[in-house]
């Protein structure tokens, strides 16, 4: 890349200084001359708009810094605005005055430098690249040609020409002059499709606006053709064609820098192409409806001047608004309330808001995310930031990314900040249906694992145990005839067992699901689940400080079957004979409490059955599950469940 320059702030305003006193001159002169408004006004009118419009452009390249690319271009557009405005002026002056022949003839010639250069050379520089060799030698044959076009001009014959030649020279020159204006098509044309290609095949950060900028140099090139082929259309035509293209190209050009930030130029240059749009706008239309009207009304009239005059001023504010608002969406994409719309129908697809709002914006990337304020790493320009919340609660980051080579405006900054209530809600709806769906998942895994638990018992304990209870009844019937006595007591023995075995079926049953939890009567069930395990040998203190009852039925259950789990562990597990419960209720709280003072929970992560369906039961009701150590030793579950408050 080229080392930026510093500005040429004094040449800038010099510019500045020489196209507005010329071009205010020109119209002061206008007015005192009053001139019929024939084909060599129309010209002059392009000469006037190139004065403003390219003038205006000089100033904004110029007074900033830039790279070479950049430094050319400034100084073409000074040219075009210098000439353009110089020309303007010579031609009302030759309407007052008869000399200087210098002022006279540059009208023929100012513009030409400037003008050309637009032509053949410009295009070349857009986008600010890096040039490569093609570039070079196109751009080094534009300026030779501009160069040899200039000096033809400059040595044409009186009245159009500065400085004379020889016959011989003269003679030269004729040869040189004759294909000049083809050249000048043909090289233009070469310029402007070299351009549609960088638009259609360059590197996509690069592509932004030249579509533009291609249609605008293949208008001003073929403006030219006009004017170079044999005369079979009014002499007006080519003029006006010329007046169009001069008001496009400009503002094609302008949309390039806007949409890649070019030259050092900023978003204030959004407020430039609306002037120069509607500054073009309004010279062509008078331009176009004064010639019109002349042709229709009788000479001699000043009323196409008056009603063109009235029809501006009337469409004026009108068309200002429109074309506010297509400079705006062109620069910036689409205003919030369609882009609020294109979010909504996206809810159900929130992995997609990124990539629409990014489009509708026209920026690089949009990325949501769940950590901190700060953006991921990305290559490009400085990240926009803005928080998402709703109800008060962070639930992520809406991070966005201009495109390369552009600067986020504050027009931008305000839509994302009006879109993220929206992703916030959005973003909040996905996280819940993601969490909804990871807990059905792992309520189905707990269910599964709990139904594995369950075959096991009945298998591996009640199974055998009634085939044991099968086999002995086998051995009392043979032994009835032989040794009565015997039998009696096997059967003794097996109806011990069956006891034993329906006490076992009755605890596996309340295990699951104790009958009294189903009016919500938690602490009876954990009064069962007491009595149980003092038969098993473990006490179980249980501390109540006020009454449970009501409470939801699953609120109950989550509480009961992470007691009995817990409960369960310290029989199993921790190797005491002792644990306490406790359970407390308050206002939009319950709380339950598991501890004992045995071996500890084990060291790292733990993924047994009964803890990951713990970790269920709570999640299920909203809950939050906290298994630790206890003082001075063992272990302490704390299930926390949130109530309603009627």
């Amino acid at each position: 890349m080229s080392t930026p320059r510093p500005p040429d702030r004094i040449a800038a305003r010099v510019v500045l200084a020489v196209t507005v006193g010329c071009t205010t001159a020109a119209i002061v002169m206008w007015c005192l001359a009053l001139p019929a408004f024939t084909d060599t006004q129309l010209y002059s009118l392009v000469d006037l708009m190139d004065g403003i419009v390219y003038g205006g452009v000089a100033w904004l390249v110029l007074s900033r810094r830039r790279t070479g690319g950049g430094r050319l271009a400034g100084w073409i557009v000074a040219a075009a605005g210098v000439g353009g405005s110089l020309a303007a002026v010579a031609a009302q002056w030759s309407l007052l005055s008869t000399g200087p022949y210098w002022l006279l003839s540059a009208h023929h010639w100012a513009w030409v430098p400037g003008l050309y250069a637009l032509v053949v050379v410009m295009p070349w520089l857009l986008p600010e690249r890096t040039p490569g060799r093609v570039e070079r030698v196109a751009v080094a044959v534009g300026l030779g040609y501009v160069a040899l076009a200039s000096v033809t001009v400059l040595t044409a014959p009186p009245p159009r020409g500065l400085i004379p030649l020889g016959p011989a020279a003269t003679e030269v020159r004729a040869v040189v002059a004759g294909p000049a204006g083809y050249a000048l098509v043909l090289l233009g044309l070469l310029a402007a499709a070299a351009c549609g290609w960088r638009w259609r095949h360059g590197p996509p950060q690069q592509r932004h606006g030249m579509g533009w900028a291609t249609t605008g140099s293949t208008l001003l090139t073929l403006a030219f053709l006009v004017t170079v082929l044999p005369p079979v259309l009014p002499a007006s035509v080519p003029a006006l064609l010329m007046l169009a293209s001069q008001a496009f190209f400009p503002a094609a050009v302008a949309v390039v820098v806007l949409r890649q930030q070019m030259w050092g130029l900023r978003l204030a240059v959004r407020r430039a192409l609306v002037w120069y749009l509607m500054t073009g706008g309004v010279i062509a239309a008078y331009g176009a409806g004064v010639t019109v009207l002349d042709r229709v009304l009788p000479e001699a009239s000043s009323a196409p001047r008056i009603v063109v005059t009235a029809a501006i001023a009337v469409a004026f504010q009108p068309v200002r608004q429109w074309v506010q608002r297509g400079v705006d969406h062109l620069v910036h994409g689409d205003s919030p309330e369609p882009l609020m719309r294109r979010v909504a129908h996206s809810l159900h697809r929130s992995a997609d808001l990124g990539p629409v709002i990014a489009a509708a914006l026209r920026l690089a990337e949009v990325l949501v995310t769940a950590d901190g304020p700060e953006p991921p790493p990305r290559a490009g320009g400085i990240p926009v930031t803005v928080p998402l919340t709703i109800g008060g609660r962070q639930v992520g980051y809406l991070h966005a990314w201009p495109r390369p080579g552009e600067l986020l405006g504050g027009r931008v900054t305000d839509a994302l900040s009006g879109l993220a209530p929206v992703v916030a809600a959005v973003v909040d709806l996905a996280r819940t249906n993601e969490e909804l769906t990871r807990s059905r998942r792992r309520l189905a895994e707990a269910r599964d694992e709990e139904r594995r638990a369950l075959r096991r018992d009945l298998h591996d304990g009640l199974g055998p145990a009634l085939s044991g209870i099968g086999l002995g009844l086998a051995a009392t019937r043979n032994l009835l005839h032989r040794d009565p006595a015997r039998a009696e007591e096997l059967l003794d023995r097996l109806i011990t067992e069956l006891t034993t075995r329906a006490e076992d079926v009755r605890d596996l049953a309340h295990g699951l699901l104790p009958p009294v939890l189903a009016d919500g009567g938690l602490e009876p069930a954990v009064g069962t689940l007491r009595d149980q395990y003092t038969r098993a040998g473990l006490d179980v203190a249980v501390h109540i400080p006020v009454p449970l009852d009501p409470l939801p039925g699953s609120v109950a259950t989550a509480a009961y079957g992470v007691t009995a789990e817990a409960v369960r562990n310290v029989h199993r597990h921790a190797g005491v004979d002792h644990c306490t419960v406790t359970l407390d209720r308050r206002p939009d709280l319950l709380r339950v409490t598991v501890t004992d003072h045995g071996q500890g929970p084990p060291a790292g992560p733990t993924r047994g059955v009964g803890l990951h369906a713990m970790r269920e039961r709570a999640d299920g009701v909203g809950g939050t599950l906290t298994i630790g150590p206890a003082e001075p030793q063992g272990t302490t579950v704390r299930l926390s469940i949130p109530l309603e408050l009627s």
